[in-house]
């Protein structure tokens, strides 16, 4: 019995350390020669072998050399596949360059008003003539509008094609590494293209001047994604409403692109988001359905019950008909990992063995790890796992008590306790009513809404019983979403602040005495009570957002903050607000004191409508005019030169436009709102748009000397003059650019203006978010300085 515990322990540590090598290695900055990993992978096994091999050492010892051990070996192991897969990234002396690419569609095309995204299997590539090596799996757009053609100057691309699955295309495209924003606590673009194997995103070069497209031919490659798109586009024409037909999309074909922005808010604010998608939940539902359903036909038959017993049948079916599933959805990472996990527990049941549920879980845990070690990083990996963890814990999941529902209830209230903690530090933000709406939506949509959807592959008219399912469910969530404390936000918490209060929350959630719960509350209260410190009476800090091509800075006082421009719209249902704004200044408890919008321009404006939805007590100060859409929302008080306030200590001027400038501007950069902040130490210039003309004005009329300057005109070839930068003689010079745009920007030679005066200038997609404080006015904290990864994308 000793034995057989000793073993159980040696296994718990093995396991452990799987995952705590895994931790560890998705970690580092930068990856290591791949023969150094080679040879711990090597050398490992022969120095732990003695230990296993020999009785004479103690328990814990042991114990503690497996744990090192397997966590060295799982290091290397995830070292060397990183290792393999950067070696095959894009060659940087391809970027920017027409490159003829022949490849196959490999999945579902995502379509919107600015083109179609799709990923591409590449066959071969030249590049002016000659063969040229690029990474396998690349994502391109295909664009209308008009983009820099061969000169730089824009051309009107062809409109895109209707692109397949399977089929073979010859095309021209320009491709460059993949490069994402950097900010605080914000979403790892390159960290979710690593994960799903792309190495190279670009776009097709369709202009008059260019090769045209060729289809070459259809393939039978990719079957299940020719049928996922079929299907998606049989759901669009038998649902006329594009909205409950982009849900549906989703349930069905895994199509998550299809839902509209307004039914995410809604599905967030519920807490419901995870019903929406093919998630775990989705996944794990099917796989006890079909196991239900194959094992009580199984039983049917006293023939197939001698031959195997109906339980283990059901369990095998039911994960085949999973598996299947998730294939058809897309076979997304979060349901991947349920299938991993699902196989394991299935394997474990399967061989007759009983391990204690902490086994279980860190044995399903280590598998999907191994597997797929970046998950780790993402926030549905710890929501997931804490959850199963959280119910295995308190016994939840096997209780016996009560009816279904006094379980069903029991499962949800622990699962709410211990995630809102999570949720906090993941998002900032957590659903007061979720528990209500899970309770409503979880048995609706997995029960009624997805069945029927499934069903209507087979019997199309079945998708418009779905539709109506899909409505009324949307009707409560809307109403429940309108409730004046439907969400709860507050500022993001440190790492072990989360942790305690998911340990307060499994302590409330606990079958056991009142002191037991009792002991949960103060843990919960680092989660809850947070703040993130400010900056003191009479300083100020910019944080220079990364938002790609457009400026948006967030500026804080001791009290109040103020937002200056708001990024980009990217597409009709995606902006900079929305994506990275709102996210931030939630995750930093902000409230937002004043909107200003230098100029109506889309790279500017883009995300203020979602930043002042967000934000109602925020006033609009801006150049745009009476009769912009804007103005519906937020009535705007216009700038004007002489405008001035006081925050904390702080003041803040208007320098420009002055009124007789919106007579004779010609276009909307020559009225951009010019802000300067000071505290009497420290001084900025945020420039918006204005060009060399009204940088000569600004010469005459103001004094303009700062510490730091946003760069007028994303460093365009028409601004930063000469008796400009003499006039600001700023320290640190930030611009705020996409990488690689269309516009060039920054121009080169103004660059070279600003380092001859010994100017630092960052740049975003070097720096990626840069935050200047004035009470340490000789510094700029980059992110992609913080936390350096060596999957991220690093601009020399």
């Amino acid at each position: 019995m000793q034995e057989e515990q000793g073993r159980g322990g040696l296994l718990g540590m093995a396991l452990a350390g799987a995952v705590l090598g895994t931790a560890l290695q998705v970690q580092q900055a930068q990856l290591w020669a791949w023969w150094v990993y080679a040879l711990i992978l090597l050398v490992m096994p022969a120095l732990s072998r003695p230990w296993w091999r020999t009785r004479s050492h103690g328990s814990r010892l042991k114990a503690g050399m497996t744990l090192v051990g397997v966590a060295a070996f799982t290091f290397a192991l995830v070292g060397l596949r990183a290792s393999y897969f950067q070696s095959n990234a894009l060659d940087p002396a391809l970027e920017g360059r027409d490159i003829a690419l022949t490849g196959l569609v490999t999945a579902m095309p995502h379509r919107n008003e600015a083109g179609a995204r799709f990923r591409l299997l590449v066959e071969s590539a030249k590049a002016g003539g000659a063969e040229v090596v690029v990474p396998a799996h690349v994502q391109l757009g295909w664009y209308h509008g008009a983009v820099p053609g061969a000169a730089g100057v824009l051309e009107l691309q062809r409109p895109s094609a209707d692109l397949r699955p399977g089929e073979r295309w010859q095309l021209t495209a320009r491709l460059k590494a993949p490069h994402g924003h950097a900010n605080p606590n914000g979403f790892d673009y390159e960290l979710w293209l690593w994960e799903q194997g792309v190495q190279a995103t670009g776009y097709v070069r369709a202009g008059p001047s260019d090769p045209v497209p060729q289809r070459i031919g259809r393939t039978w490659r990719f079957p299940v994604e020719q049928v996922r798109h079929a299907v998606r586009d049989a759901i669009y024409e038998r649902v006329t409403d594009r909205r409950l037909a982009g849900i549906l999309a989703a349930l069905v074909a895994g199509d998550q692109g299809a839902i509209e922005r307004a039914d995410w808010d809604i599905f967030r604010a519920t807490g419901v988001a995870h019903l929406m998608s093919i998630s775990g939940l989705h996944v794990t539902m099917f796989a006890w359905l079909a196991a239900a359903a194959i094992g009580a036909l199984w039983r049917r038959s006293r023939r197939l019950c001698l031959a195997w017993p109906a339980q283990h049948a059901g369990l095998v079916g039911g994960l085949l008909l999973a598996t299947a599933y998730a294939l058809f959805s897309g076979w997304g990472v979060p349901a991947q990992r349920t299938i991993w996990m699902l196989a394991t527990v299935s394997l474990l049941r399967l061989s007759g063995r009983q391990w204690p549920w902490p086994w279980v879980w860190l044995l399903a845990c280590a598998v999907v790890v191994t597997l797929d070690p970046w998950a780790l990083l993402q926030p549905g990996f710890w929501l997931s796992f804490v959850a199963v963890g959280v119910l295995f814990a308190t016994d939840a999941g096997r209780s016996k008590d009560g009816n279904a529902l006094v379980r069903m209830l029991r499962e949800q209230w622990v699962v709410t306790l211990a995630l809102t903690p999570l949720a906090i530090l993941l998002f900032g933000q957590v659903s007061v009513i979720g528990l209500l709406a899970n309770l409503l939506a979880i048995p609706w949509v997995t029960l009624v809404v997805t069945p029927l959807a499934m069903s209507g592959a087979l019997v199309a008219p079945v998708w418009d019983v779905a539709a109506w399912a899909v409505q009324a469910l949307a009707w409560v969530l809307e109403a429940l979403a309108k409730l004046p404390f439907a969400t709860l936000s507050v500022a993001a918490p440190p790492l072990w602040a989360g942790a305690a209060g998911v340990l307060g929350g499994l302590l409330l959630a606990m079958r056991g005495p009142v002191g037991l719960h009792l002991l949960g509350v103060p843990l919960l209260l680092p989660v809850v009570l947070w703040q993130p410190v400010r900056p003191a009476v009479g300083e100020f800090e910019l944080l220079a957002a990364d938002v790609g091509q457009g400026n948006a800075v967030i500026v804080r006082t001791a009290t109040h903050t103020l937002v200056y421009d708001t990024g980009p719209r990217y597409s009709r249902e995606s902006d900079a607000g929305d994506r990275v704004l709102v996210p931030l200044l939630r995750q930093a408890g902000e409230s937002v004191t004043t909107v200003v919008l230098s100029h109506r321009d889309i790279d500017h404006s883009g995300g203020a409508a979602a930043v002042l939805a967000a934000h109602p007590q925020a006033t609009l100060q801006s150049s745009i005019a009476h009769d912009h859409d804007l103005q519906l929302l937020r009535p705007a008080t216009r700038c004007e030169a002489g405008q001035a306030w006081r925050w904390d200590g702080v003041a803040f001027e208007v320098v420009h436009p002055v009124r007789a400038d919106y007579a004779t501007a010609k276009k909307p950069n020559a009225v951009s709102c010019v802000l300067k902040i000071g505290n009497g130490r420290a001084n900025a210039l945020l420039a918006g748009d204005i060009e060399q003309p009204q940088e000569a004005l600004l010469l005459a009329r103001a004094s303009i000397a700062a510490d730091v300057l946003l760069v007028p005109h994303h460093g365009s070839r028409t601004s930063s003059s000469d008796a400009f930068l003499a006039a600001v003689d700023p320290k640190f010079a930030m611009v705020q650019a996409g990488y690689r745009n269309r516009f060039g920007h920054p121009a080169p030679q103004v660059m070279d203006r600003y380092r001859e005066r010994g100017i630092r200038v960052v740049a975003s997609p070097a720096c990626g978010a840069a935050t200047w404080a004035s009470a340490a006015p000789g510094e700029v904290r980059c992110e992609r300085a913080v936390a350096p990864r060596y999957w991220r994308h690093r601009v020399d």
